[in-house]
């Protein structure tokens, strides 16, 4: 079962400099080994439910560890199958695009 989650996460109790935070984040999902992207309102993880779930859950108590308060949010999107589409989604999109004109 393939699932693409875009995961939002940040604390509410830090200020308006978020980027360390979400750099520790984006750490867990980095050593997690599952594909991903990061965008610049969220980060999309791609891989089988169970392991992507369980990032999401660790990039949870990641902030939770020092935070009062936690913002997040998550999309899944599932398909069945098990090969990337990630960047097949977006290539997509865009190969389209190329064809419109100005």
């Amino acid at each position: 079962m393939s699932v693409i989650a875009n995961l939002a996460i940040f604390p509410m109790d830090k200020g308006v400099e978020l980027a360390g935070h979400v750099a520790r984040v984006l750490d867990v999902i980095r050593k997690s080994g599952l594909a991903y992207q990061l965008g610049p309102m969220g980060t999309c993880i791609e891989g089988e439910y169970d392991p992507v779930m369980d990032v999401v859950r660790r990039c949870f108590l990641e902030l939770q560890s020092d935070c009062e308060r936690v913002y997040m949010t998550v999309s899944i999107d599932y398909r069945a199958g098990d090969q990337p589409r990630m960047a097949g989604k977006v290539d997509s999109v865009e190969h389209l695009l190329e064809k419109i004109e100005p």
